[in-house]
Order: C-alpha cells, then structure tokens, then sequence
C-alpha cells in the first residue's frame, strides 16, 4: 500500500481536491488513516450487503473509487450475485479493475465511468452502497441521485450508506472536528498536510446533519432508517425502501 503524500510539500496555489491518478495510486492508504474505523466499516458493509442481497439482482457501488468495498462483498457476498462499480474517475476505476483481475474470482462484474452528478441508471438492484460518496455529489443534484437509486432498488432492497456528516449542535461540531484531527494527528499526518487537505476538500466536500441525511431518505421513499455505525462526525446508515 503506497504512502499517502498527497499534501506533504507545500502548495502555493492551493486548488480544489481532485480523484486523480496522484490520488488514486495512494488511496487505500489515504482512506485508512483518513477515517475512523474504516476497516471495520467495510467489514459492516459487506455484512449488511450479504444479508439484504437477493438472488437475481445486482449490487451498485456507487463512487467505487478502488474497489475495497466490492473487494471485500467478494468474501461475503453469494458468486452469483453481479457487482456494478461506479465512479467518475477512470483512475479509480483501473486501480479497482486491477484489484478483480487479481481476485480471479468468475463473478459477474461491471466497472463504468459515470458522474453521479448526472444520471447513473441503476436497474434491478437488492443492494446499493454509498460509501464516502454522497458527501461529493452538489447539493443540488443530491435528491435526484435517491430518487434513482430509489426507483431502480427491488422492493424491499436496501442503501447503504457511509458519510461525514455535520453535528446538530455547532459547539459539538467544533468538539469532532477537533476529535478528528486529532486522529489524522495519531495516524501520522503533519499539520501541514491536515491543513492543505482541508482547504483542498473545502468547497468539494459538503456535509449534511445526520436529520438533513434522514429526511431527505424519507423524502425519496425510505422509510425505514436505521444507524449502524457512529463516530463523532461520521455515520453509518442503512435504509430500507418502502415495499
């Protein structure tokens, strides 16, 4: 796993956060000292994903990036269910294609370049996931992205979904932003790299409250929505869509 040294030099023209090659050949080990628990988010996925699958769907991933959450459905999920990889950088995908190839599993797998900003038809799905994805997408074409997912799930299929999000309360906000850091700290990040990462994600990254998250959900048609993971300002969420 390449060292993540995105951010180590100095920038003087510091400009927005890009899923390029430069990020995609560091990325495992960026989301691992990046997010807490990351790990054992994954191996919760892949656990949701193996019990809400259904014979004759497929799985989305949605924002793939390199495929560590297909990657790791492969030991959980039944053969015979296909996976759909989705990202919009052809980076992320190739790192991800390379990570099947030398899985040699004979699963039934698409990988596909697509802006989820747009429209990403999904069809015939049990299970979709978004990990660390929705975060990414304008604001405005958030509710949009669940109304297709929404439509294009099985009755009764599920989403799941990773996110950093805002507290409810600005002074705890405040309180997590610091706990965070303080974890990019202990895993090694210099005060320089924090602070450039921040500025590069500032008008990229754009965190919903954990209710603005449920809401919108409710909105497209979950109606059951049920919190599996919490770490300060972060969350996991599965939601089942309406029958």
């Amino acid at each position: 796993m390449k060292k993540d040294e995105v951010f180590k030099e100095p920038y003087t023209r510091p400009s927005d956060f890009k899923f390029n090659s430069k990020v995609a050949g560091v990325f495992d080990d960026m989301v691992n000292r990046s997010v807490p628990y990351y790990e054992e988010m994954q191996r919760m996925i892949a656990e949701l994903a193996a019990d809400h699958c259904i014979e004759g769907t497929s799985i989305y991933d949605l924002g793939c990036s390199t495929g560590t959450t297909l990657v790791n459905m492969e030991q959980t999920v039944p053969g015979n269910i296909p996976f759909v990889g989705v990202d919009d950088s052809r980076d992320m995908i190739e790192k991800c294609r390379e990570k099947f190839i030398a899985l040699d599993s004979g699963r039934n797998y698409e990988l596909v370049v697509a802006d989820l900003n747009k429209e990403v038809p999904v069809k015939n799905a049990s299970v979709v996931i978004l990990c660390l994805t929705l975060q990414f997408v304008r604001p405005m074409h958030r509710q949009r992205l669940l109304e297709q997912i929404s439509a294009g799930l099985d009755p009764n299929g599920v989403l799941i979904i990773v996110e950093k999000i805002l507290a409810e309360d600005s002074g705890f906000n405040r309180d997590f932003i610091k706990y965070y850091y303080n974890m990019k700290r202990r895993h090694h990040y210099s005060e320089m790299e924090i602070s450039q990462k921040r500025e590069a994600l500032e008008n990229v990254l754009i965190p919903y409250k954990l209710s603005e998250n449920i809401a919108l959900l409710k909105d497209v048609g979950f109606q059951n929505c049920e919190i599996f993971f919490k770490w300060y300002n972060f969350t996991g969420i599965i939601a089942k869509k309406a029958s």
